[in-house]
């Protein structure tokens, strides 16, 4: 078993490794583009499903309260965490709309969102990408290895170099936490050096 954990473990630094030696200049950029959005007054909007749900619920709350450091909050949303919404949307529609609807009623110009499918096919996901890039949105994908053509549809896009759900859950929330203390940094750090 112990031999078990620690492959587990090994493989969940490997595929971390691999992700951040492909995909650190577009880290940069994107923590970038989310500062200027919050500087500017816009706000980020996160979706997903299932552990998706949970890592853009996750997300969503470290900009709103604070990662690392004592911070007025950031304007972050999570489309998946309102019952009433989505199960309105998903009885009196279907349920490939309740991120949709959501994304064109509450989304500005301006505003950034963040896409998260680990397999990249899931219909609801693409359908509010499809929204945001509509509304001339910044879009941001999170996905696995198997969603190429979900990344393609955003304007930057995360893709983890593997098939496996829990190691891409494990980058998606590792990529959240950085972005998120790069936000921190960009826009409170000089506050904090005067």
């Amino acid at each position: 078993m112990k031999e078990k954990i620690l492959a587990l473990f090994e493989e969940s630094i490997s595929v971390k490794g691999q992700f951040i030696k492909e995909n650190l200049d577009t880290v940069v950029e994107v923590a970038k583009i989310l500062a200027d959005t919050f500087d500017k007054g816009n706000k980020l909007i996160l979706f997903g499903n299932g552990g998706s749900a949970t890592d853009a619920s996750h997300i969503a709350g470290e900009f709103v309260n604070r990662l690392k450091r004592e911070r007025p909050g950031l304007p972050a949303i999570a489309l998946n965490t309102d019952m009433a919404v989505l199960t309105a949307i998903a009885n009196d529609y279907d349920f490939s709309e309740v991120f949709a609807r959501q994304v064109k009623a509450l989304a500005q110009e301006g505003d950034a969102v963040i896409a998260i499918s680990t397999s990249g096919s899931s219909p609801n996901v693409l359908k509010a990408l499809d929204v945001a890039k509509k509304k001339k949105l910044k879009t941001i994908a999170f996905t696995g290895a198997k969603g190429d053509k979900f990344a393609s549809k955003a304007d930057y896009a995360f893709v983890v170099p593997s098939p496996s759900t829990p190691r891409v859950q494990e980058v998606h929330i590792t990529i959240g936490h950085v972005l998120c203390q790069m936000v921190e940094e960009i826009l409170f750090e000089s506050h904090r050096k005067k």
